[in-house]
């Protein structure tokens, strides 16, 4: 396994002399791993795989979610229950484990299962950013769908999907099949909540909100408006439930963000959705690749 350490420059502030935190690169299965120290918070990283930004975590406070897309989900977990009550969470794709540890963080005693297919990367995370030992947090390195078939029917109060392989979701991640085996393991009132990554034509978003449609009765999609006029490449946070939506307080907490974001549902959902067909595993394709000018 390759590894290397890059030194960044001291940093001098006021005659202090402090010694910045040095960046960690590591092959995983995935590809390259780097975890990047954040200038602006003294034990955050950012984890990048390939290039690609895929997770920030603060270790000294991991309630704060630092990208867009992980803020939004942060709005979903923070309404899948009252406040501060303990919840059981299914993560599909791990990464740096930034959503766990905000659970964790803002629902002390909450049970969760992290699904993460690439055991390096696990390694990698658990011994450089350790998680909070009292966490209930159980990680598990096997395929998104394997984890998922193993856990009990209604088990989950949410199910969130994060999987990317080289900045695309798997194409076995996308169809009815899969969605019929999250509905399987999400209870009465539980929720689903998909990141989904796309560009213009917005075809593959399109189809993911046709395909949820097929399985979920209750939708809801959270996104920056530019991404849903098909202006640029972006994340859009797919809601999914047997019941009613907390589509007013979601609306609220999207419009307050930094950067603010739109939230469809009912009429005008349907409206975007613009007949697309649900996809199958027969069906199936990989999300498209985000253009390189995204990450840079």
């Amino acid at each position: 396994m390759a590894r290397a350490r890059k030194q960044r420059a001291d940093d001098k502030r006021g005659g202090d002399r402090r010694v910045a935190a040095s960046a960690v690169v590591e092959s995983v299965d995935g590809g390259l791993a780097e975890l990047m120290p954040d200038r602006d918070r003294g034990r955050a990283w950012t984890l990048l795989i390939d290039g690609a930004p895929q997770s920030h975590v603060d270790l000294d406070d991991p309630s704060y979610l630092s990208f867009e897309y992980q803020r939004r989900l942060g709005h979903v977990i923070d309404l899948v229950a009252p406040p501060g009550k303990p919840v059981q969470v299914v993560h599909l794709g791990g990464g740096a484990f930034t959503l766990a540890r905000y659970v964790a963080a803002t629902r002390p005693r909450s049970t969760q299962q992290v699904v993460e297919r690439d055991a390096a990367l696990v390694q990698l995370v658990r011994r450089e950013l350790p998680l909070d030992p009292n966490a209930r947090i159980r990680v598990r390195s096997v395929d998104a769908r394997e984890g998922l078939a193993k856990v009990p029917d209604g088990w989950a109060d949410l199910v969130i999907a994060d999987v990317f392989s080289g900045a695309r979701t798997p194409a076995h991640l996308t169809s009815g099949e899969f969605l019929t085996d999250v509905r399987r393991v999400v209870n009465a009132g539980g929720l689903y909540a998909a990141n989904l990554a796309d560009g213009p034509p917005l075809a593959h978003l399109r189809g993911q909100i046709a395909t949820a449609a097929g399985v979920f009765p209750e939708l809801a999609l959270i996104a920056d408006p530019t991404v849903l006029r098909g202006k640029r490449f972006g994340n859009a946070v797919l809601i999914a439930s047997a019941l009613p939506l907390p589509v007013p307080e979601l609306t609220r907490r999207a419009a307050s963000d930094p950067h603010p974001a739109r939230v469809e549902h009912g009429k005008s959902l349907r409206d975007f959705t613009g007949g697309a067909t649900p996809v199958t595993d027969a069906s199936a394709v990989a999300s498209p690749a985000p253009p390189p000018s995204v990450f840079r």
